[in-house]
């Protein structure tokens, strides 16, 4: 049997004003000048500039790359390698969700190893020589984890597909986790990112690879979670520093034993339709705990426990039943839509074969037919 591998930041810091360590690593680094790569919107509403202004305030020269979409492209990363190259930094800041953070590191690992510049050739285990350049990852959105995570996601806008890359290479260096960063985002976002943290949680505790480490993780986080989502959504700050750590605690354990069909699923819909990554995982999730629920063991139970359920006296079919209930009743709660529009039936085909060729798809504690892909798509409808 291989041994289990962790893989973790070199550090991390969390808490209310975590951002005000930044000045004091990039001095001790001695490092010259920041690649700070974020996206547009948080650049118009000012929250980047809360780490640019310490920047300037402590003398730090820096440049900012901004060419990031929320699903980002192949073509982001090629023009952020070029603008980095050219921009004379000698390390890298990323400031957002998973989509500033997973284009800062292809950035990042591309121009340490530019024999992988076409991108294409990162998907799946790239077998890289060079870690990434020095990175300081600061979320904004308490959902994707990316700051702690070995993974990222680029979309091939050409063949219509989402791919996604794991490499121990690209973790940020540093993680600084400020629930002040992600006060601004919108209720909207923050239900979605929560989604998406929860999805990571309740697939990471349930995936084919997961271990006791790992799951003590993913159940803390499940239970963050349960507790604080709906308050986040409210803005209020108990709720968005809860969703803050949750965010980073399930990624840690999920980043090493990986996910499931509710992920394949998920990136599959935002490659074709360009659904926001964590509503598609908030409106999968349900669909695959029942599809995945005899295969599972006891670990629903713990999931109905994490969310305030009594089990005692359940059957296992009760308590598999509490608990995806419960996923739902939040999921609704925080308001994600349970159905989607655009879902054609003339599209199945293609993405249940997408869905099938992911990365995530191994992982499921049930494997899945082309078939029944498509009738789990089907329930959007």
């Amino acid at each position: 049997m291989a041994a289990n591998r962790f893989v973790l930041n070199g550090v991390s810091y969390h808490g209310k004003g975590a951002i005000e360590e930044i000045p004091g690593i990039v001095a001790n680094k001695g490092f010259k000048k920041a690649f700070v790569a974020s996206d547009p919107d948080l650049l118009k509403f000012g929250v980047t500039q809360k780490v640019t202004s310490l920047l300037e305030a402590n003398g730090i020269d820096y440049e900012i790359y901004s060419d990031i979409k929320p699903n980002p492209t192949i073509e982001n990363v090629q023009h952020g390698v070029a603008a980095y190259q050219a921009s004379g930094a000698d390390f890298m800041i990323t400031v957002g969700g998973g989509s500033s953070m997973d284009t800062g590191k292809a950035i990042g690992i591309i121009v340490n190893n530019p024999e992988y510049a076409d991108v294409r050739s990162l998907e799946g285990v790239a077998p890289t020589k060079k870690r990434t350049v020095f990175t300081i990852a600061v979320p904004t959105t308490g959902g994707t984890g990316a700051e702690s995570t070995i993974n990222y996601v680029i979309t091939d806008v050409e063949k219509k597909r989402k791919f996604v890359c794991v490499d121990p290479n690209d973790i940020p260096d540093v993680a600084v986790v400020d629930p002040d960063m992600m006060s601004t985002m919108p209720k909207g976002l923050t239900a979605a990112t929560g989604m998406d943290a929860l999805t990571h949680a309740i697939e990471g505790y349930t995936t084919a690879a997961a271990w006791e480490l790992s799951d003590c993780l993913n159940l803390e986080a499940i239970q963050l979670i349960a507790k604080h989502l709906r308050g986040a959504v409210a803005n209020n700050p108990e709720g968005r520093e809860g969703m803050a750590l949750a965010q980073y605690v399930t990624a840690m354990a999920y980043s090493n034993v990986g996910l499931g069909i509710a992920h394949s699923m998920a990136h599959t819909l935002g490659a074709v339709y360009d659904t926001p990554h964590g509503v598609a995982c908030a409106m999968m999730l349900p669909i695959v705990m029942e599809f995945n629920q005899e295969f599972t063991g006891e670990k629903f139970k713990a999931v109905a426990e994490a969310f305030g359920v009594s089990t005692d006296g359940m059957e296992a079919a009760e308590y598999r039943k509490a608990a995806i209930d419960a996923v739902q009743q939040l999921s609704v709660d925080v308001g994600i839509p349970t159905k989607l529009e655009k879902l054609a039936e003339e599209d199945l085909d293609f993405l249940a074969e997408s869905a099938a060729a992911d990365a995530c798809a191994p992982g499921n504690p049930r494997p899945a037919t082309i078939d029944q892909f498509k009738d789990m798509f089907r329930k959007l409808m």
